[in-house]
Order: C-alpha cells, then sequence, then structure tokens
C-alpha cells in the first residue's frame, strides 16, 4: 500500500500551516547563494498546493517572509521580493485551474508597492475559486498580529463601540487576520527545526506539530502524505481523558 491509500480521507486536517525551513543550508549545500534555495523553494510549494487540494484539505498557509525576516542582508531581501513578484505572476494559472482561493496575511503595506500590486492582482483573480484556500504569511508576526487586533479592539472600546463584556475568544478571533479561515489542525515544520518562531501563536493552540528533516526544496507529496498520516495516528484530546473521548 503506498503512501497515499494509508490517508483517511474522511479525517483530513482542515487547515494545515507549513513553516518553509531549510532553503538556505540546501543551497551551501549545492555550494550555491541563498537565494538560489529560495528559487528551488518555489516547486514544492506547487506540489504541496495541488496535493493538498487534490485530497480536500479546505486551506494551507505558507510562512514565506516573517517580520523579522526584514533583518536578513538587503541583497537578500530584495531578491527574495523579486522572486515573489515573479512567482505570484507564474503561479495564477495553476490556481485557477485548481480553484484554489489565495489569501494574504500579514503587514502587507510594508511590502515593496510592486509586490502588493501583484500580490492583489492575484487575489483578486482567484477570489470566486470554491476549492482550496492558499494563504501566504508575507511580513506576518504573530505577535505583531496579535497585538494589531488588540489595538483594534481598544479602539472600538474606546469608541463606545463594545464593552468589557465583548471582549472574547470570540470577538478577538474575529479581529486577526486569519478571522475567516479555520483553526489549523497540523503545523508542519522542515529541515528539522522545532521551534514555531512566531508563526500563527493564537491559532496553534491545539494544532499537532510535526517536524521534519527534509530541507524545504526536498519537500515533495510523499512527505505531505507523511505528516498527514501521522496527524491521523494521534489522539487529539483538547483537555479531555482518553477515556471520555471513547464515550462519545
Amino acid at each position: 500500500m503506498d503512501l497515499k491509500e494509508q490517508i483517511d480521507l474522511s479525517r483530513l486536517p482542515k487547515h494545515i500551516a507549513i513553516i518553509m525551513d531549510g532553503n538556505g543550508r540546501w543551497a551551501k549545500k549545492q555550494g550555491k547563494l541563498r537565494i538560489f534555495g529560495h528559487q528551488n523553494g518555489v516547486l514544492p510549494v506547487r506540489e504541496t498546493v495541488e496535493t493538498g487540494a487534490e485530497l480536500g484539505v479546505k486551506c494551507m498557509t505558507f510562512y514565506a517572509f516573517s517580520t523579522e525576516n526584514w533583518n536578513r542582508p538587503k541583497v537578500e531581501v530584495d531578491a527574495l521580493m523579486s522572486l515573489l513578484v515573479t512567482t505570484i505572476n507564474k503561479e495564477i494559472k495553476t490556481l485557477q485551474e485548481n480553484k484554489i482561493r489565495l489569501k494574504a496575511i500579514g503587514d502587507l503595506k510594508s511590502l515593496p508597492a510592486k509586490s502588493q500590486v501583484e500580490l492583489q492582482k492575484a487575489i483578486d483573480a482567484t477570489s470566486s475559486n470554491q476549492g482550496m484556500t492558499m494563504v501566504l504569511a508575507l511580513s506576518y508576526g504573530s505577535r505583531w498580529e496579535i497585538l494589531e487586533a488588540a489595538k483594534a479592539m481598544a479602539v472600538q472600546y474606546k469608541n463606545n463601540q463594545i464593552n468589557l463584556d465583548d471582549f472574547t475568544e470570540s470577538s478577538f478571533n474575529a479581529s486577526l487576520d486569519t478571522y475567516d479561515l479555520p483553526e489549523p489542525e497540523l503545523l508542519i515544520r522542515t529541515s528539522g527545526e522545532q521551534r514555531i518562531s512566531n508563526f500563527l501563536l493564537w491559532q496553534l493552540a491545539y494544532a499537532e506539530l510535526y517536524f521534519t528533516d527534509v530541507l524545504w526544496p526536498d519537500f515533495r507529496k510523499n512527505d505531505l502524505y507523511k505528516a498527514i498520516i501521522d496527524f491521523q495516528k494521534r489522539e487529539r484530546r483538547f483537555g479531555k481523558t482518553s477515556e471520555q473521548l471513547q464515550d462519545l
């Protein structure tokens, strides 16, 4: 039985979040510059998205560029922004063919103007697609997102639009960038690192974490299958006991 056949399609994680790590190390192993790794990280994104859509996953969020990544050498940041524009232009056709809707989260106003324009074009072009939602986390940091949500609610309170009783988990969720998405049930991080790195801290509260030594440019559909199979073997208790789950 191959890996795909081992997956129970009735118990897929609705939302898979992915930290694409290892591009730089992969490039170094090839004796190349870091941007070479980023360029070769485009194919696994495409294959992962297409595979997820084929299986029936509802949403995938890719940690593409963090708020901390702005601190990298300018030449690398500039190359990444250029790669972003080029990739988005090339991938719109693939998104349309797979009926995938593109969404972006993060401090998007901090992106270069050209990146913002091309990103918005792709978002608008795919907005009516009814298949999987692909989310790019760009200039994204979870602490930033949480602070922005708190500020927004504080302004509403100051303007007498809400009162203290309105400060609930539900209303806070509605103030986050991911307000219209299901919470991630599975987080995948490549390259062997075992950190969340300021990614979806609020949303990942009950997600299953899966770490693989595979460097992102080498990540393929079988690696996604392995992560989902591992997810389906886990007992998700959400604070309850195993006995309580058996009684349901």
